[in-house]
């Protein structure tokens, strides 16, 4: 299965991260960033559907933007004024577009980590 995918867990609490709002960019040869996709986490933590369908997959340089600040506050997390992380990117690639790309988000008010999962 091809595609992008992506799930969030909030591993202050140890459970996946439910209405975190995440955006999708893909960005341009000149560095300029074209919303491709925005959704909403579920109550799993993911989304609903891929970010990239299995047949709009195409080889490029993308941006996930995860709202954390915003999920956290959601949760009644105590936040530095302003927040640590607020506003997360993570920037990658898709060179082969025939193969499935999940990136997920391992995150805390003050860490965050992700990884190209199956």
């Amino acid at each position: 299965m091809a595609g992008l995918t992506t799930h969030v867990l909030d591993l202050t609490r140890g459970v996946p991260a439910p209405g975190v709002r995440i955006e999708l960019y893909e960005i341009g040869d000149d560095g300029a960033r074209l919303l491709a996709a925005a959704t909403t986490t579920n109550a799993d933590g993911r989304t609903d559907r891929p970010l990239i369908a299995p047949n709009d997959a195409r080889r490029g340089k993308f941006e996930l933007v995860f709202h954390a600040g915003d999920y956290f506050r959601s949760v009644g997390a105590t936040l530095a004024d302003p927040p640590f992380l607020d506003v997360v990117p993570i920037r990658f690639a898709i060179a082969d577009p025939a193969a499935h790309y999940h990136v997920p988000l391992l995150v805390t008010p003050w860490s965050f980590s992700t990884y190209r999962g199956s």
